[in-house]
C-alpha cells in the first residue's frame, strides 16, 4: 500500500466527528447516503419483479442445488461461455441497475439483488459469486427482515483500486410487506465521505 492509499485508509477510518467536528462516524453518513440516494431503488417495478420470479423458480432449490450453481457461475465468469452469469446481468433488471451505476457520477461500483436464498437476481456487472445467502450481505438483511441494513467493513476493491464498502438492505414486496430478497451497493468510500 503507497503512501496516499495509507493517508486515505487513516482518514477514513477515524470517525467523522474527528475529521469533520460533527458528532456522527463514517457508518452514519454511509447509512444516510444510501438512505437519500439508492433505498428507493427498491421498490422498482422492474426488480421487485425479477425478485418474484426468481423466488417461484428457485423455491425449491436443495442446499446441493444452489452449491451446484453457485460452481457453475464460479466457472463461467472464467470463461467466454457464461449463459448464467449473462441471465443474471444481461436483463432489464441489469440494465436498470447498471444506468444507476452510471448516474451515480463515480459513487458506486456495483449494484446487485439476491432472491430469498441469497442467489443473484440481477447485477450491474458479473459478481465473483452467486449464491451471497452465507454472507452477511444476505443473512444481516433479508435474515433479519424488513428494514434491516448491513455496511460492511472499509476494503480496498483490488479490481478498481479504490477504497469501498458494501451496504445491503432487505427489500420487502409492497403488496405482503414481506421481506423477499435484498439489494448490496458498492460505494466507493471516499467519494461520499
Amino acid at each position: 500500500m503507497n503512501l496516499k492509499h495509507m493517508l486515505i485508509a487513516l482518514f477514513l477510518l477515524m470517525p467523522l466527528s474527528a475529521a469533520h467536528g460533527q458528532g456522527t462516524d463514517r457508518t452514519m453518513v454511509i447509512k444516510s447516503f444510501f438512505e437519500d440516494k439508492v433505498a428507493h431503488w427498491a421498490t422498482d417495478v422492474a426488480l421487485l419483479s425479477a425478485i418474484r420470479v426468481r423466488n417461484v423458480i428457485d423455491g425449491d432449490l436443495s442446499d446441493d442445488d444452489i452449491i451446484a450453481k453457485d460452481n457453475e457461475w464460479r466457472a463461467q465468469v472464467r470463461t467466454d461461455t457464461h449463459p448464467l452469469v449473462d441471465a443474471v446481468v444481461n436483463s432489464d433488471a441489469g440494465d436498470f441497475l447498471r444506468h444507476r451505476v452510471a448516474d451515480a457520477g463515480g459513487t458506486i461500483t456495483e449494484v446487485f439483488i439476491m432472491d430469498a436464498h441469497g442467489l443473484n437476481v440481477a447485477a450491474s456487472s458479473a459478481t465473483s459469486d452467486y449464491w451471497q445467502g452465507d454472507e452477511a450481505k444476505h443473512s444481516e438483511t433479508f435474515g433479519k427482515g424488513t428494514g434491516a441494513m448491513h455496511v460492511s467493513e472499509l476494503e480496498m476493491d483490488a479490481s478498481t483500486g479504490v477504497y469501498q464498502v458494501q451496504v445491503s438492505y432487505t427489500i420487502t414486496d409492497p403488496n405482503t410487506n414481506e421481506p423477499i430478497g435484498a439489494i448490496t451497493v458498492g460505494l466507493i468510500a471516499d467519494a461520499i465521505l
